[in-house]
């Protein structure tokens, strides 16, 4: 439960921006390329924080430490956005913001795995990754955010969200029991198709990166980092700018997003527990893909805000990519470096590059360029996955015994 608040407060912080950006703009004046670089600069420090931090974690064996530290850096730096006074100075907090919450996720999911059983391994990941952020960034984040917003002034809004973190990070200190890294973990539970990689704490991320499945999750992670950013950055201006919604509706529209999350967070990687991690990667991807052209196409809210349950699929498969294949992949003691490379590579190219690119192609033609680009990131997703080797366990296991019924007859 502690890491779930943990990140779904992380995922809180980032989305603020998102929604209150036509406050910001009313009051210091933003571009539509300047709204995506803001998400890119807290890309860029997020990624190279969260592989500074993997390395550090598994050359020390040791994750909470790093995971208390992160959540109250992340917490001081979100309310730096209210002392800015111009872009500058929001970018500034934004980059700190970054450099402090890029360590949370593969603390969080290192741990997370050492608690679960291979069982439930996906479902227990896809709830700490995907309906911890739904429920707080999706559903949570809109609505207070712009409540705070109407009330107080968009300024206090960025100092309120200070309080959360804080107690978190109290409790994780507390209460949250830390296993450190045991060589044998692999041995005893990997999925039988993993690929060999080198056990002991020397492992480096050269050898990380000979494992085919984490360089395509890697690449997918590219990809669907700028379909998940440059959806959530522009959907909000969006419905406001371009179909005129009134930021109420704009909200209750954005908390379907956040429904959806919740939901498709868990059934996604729940799923992939019975069905494997290939089909279930690829089939919800299609679907993620819809989305994006929904904000688009569609003009009634009401409409519009059950497409987006229905469509939004692609945060639950963010967990199988970004935390439980390559889980199921790498040896325990490589885990927080495999998972710091493809959270960062992807932050780098889809969360820092993609919403500045679909920040120009918006000033050059309109805001539907940016939704276009976000449903091609989830078009080259499905591509990539085919390559992928299937690794969750009970799936991997049929496939063993129906191979071995299939010698002996």
């Amino acid at each position: 439960m502690l890491l779930f608040l943990a990140f779904g407060f992380v995922f809180f912080d980032r989305q603020a921006l998102a929604y209150l950006a036509s406050y910001i703009d009313g009051d210091i004046g933003l571009t539509n390329s300047q709204l995506g670089m803001l998400s890119g600069i807290l890309a860029l420090t997020w990624a190279l924080a969260g592989m500074f931090a993997g390395r550090l974690s598994d050359r020390l064996g040791r994750r909470k430490p790093i995971l208390i530290a992160a959540v109250l850096l992340f917490s001081l730096f979100s309310s730096a956005s209210a002392l800015a006074t111009g872009f500058l100075g929001l970018l500034a907090a934004r980059a700190l913001m970054g450099a402090a919450e890029g360590a949370v996720l593969p603390m969080a999911q290192s741990l997370m795995v050492e608690a679960s059983r291979p069982a439930r391994r996906g479902l227990n990941m896809g709830l700490l990754q995907g309906s911890s952020a739904g429920l707080l960034g999706g559903i949570a984040a809109p609505i207070a955010v712009v409540w705070l917003a109407e009330s107080v002034g968009w300024r206090t809004t960025f100092f309120v969200t200070i309080i959360p973190g804080i107690v978190v990070a109290a409790l994780i200190a507390k209460y949250v029991r830390e296993h450190p890294p045991r060589r044998a973990a692999l041995a005893q539970d990997a999925a039988p198709a993993a690929e060999t990689a080198p056990a002991g704490g020397g492992v480096t991320i050269r050898q990380v990166l000979a494992n085919r499945n984490v360089v395509i999750c890697m690449l997918i992670a590219c990809c669907y980092l700028t379909w998940f950013v440059t959806i959530i950055t522009f959907t909000p201006t969006y419905l406001t700018d371009e179909k005129g919604f009134a930021p109420g509706t704009m909200s209750g529209v954005m908390t379907c997003l956040g429904v959806a999350w919740v939901l498709w967070g868990f059934a996604t990687p729940g799923i992939s527990d019975r069905i494997g991690r290939k089909p279930a990667l690829i089939g919800f991807t299609v679907l993620a893909a819809c989305c994006p052209l929904a904000v688009v196409y569609v003009g009634n809210p009401v409409l519009l805000g059950v497409l987006m349950v229905l469509t939004y699929t692609g945060l639950g498969c963010f967990t199988l990519f970004m935390a439980t294949i390559p889980a199921e992949t790498v040896p325990r003691t490589a885990l927080a470096t495999a998972l710091g490379v493809i959270m960062g590579v992807g932050e780098l190219a889809g969360g820092f590059l993609g919403p500045m690119v679909a920040g120009w192609a918006s000033d050059q033609w309109s805001l539907r360029a940016a939704m276009y680009i976000a449903a091609g990131g989830a078009v080259i997703v499905v591509l990539l996955a085919t390559g992928l080797r299937e690794t969750a366990p009970a799936v991997v296991r049929r496939r063993a015994a129906q191979g071995t019924a299939e010698a002996v007859a």
